[in-house]
């Protein structure tokens, strides 16, 4: 599932990297904070992987 936003990507990438141990996880904030406690390794890469281009700052409510 690819991400729906540049905020959801960026969110997610600092998910992964904190998964992979590449940052603290006291660093987390957030979205972040939330998505590295709730998505596992592999579901993070496809959040994270999503190309930014064409994509809108943030996820528009419906």
């Amino acid at each position: 599932m690819p991400a729906t936003s540049k905020a959801q990507q960026m969110a997610a990438g600092a998910a992964l990297a904190a998964k992979r141990g590449e940052i603290k996880v006291s660093e987390l904030k957030g979205a972040s904070k939330e998505m590295y406690e709730s998505m596992s390794e592999k579901q993070l890469e496809e959040f994270a992987e999503t190309r930014r281009k064409g994509l809108p700052e943030h996820k528009t409510k419906h």
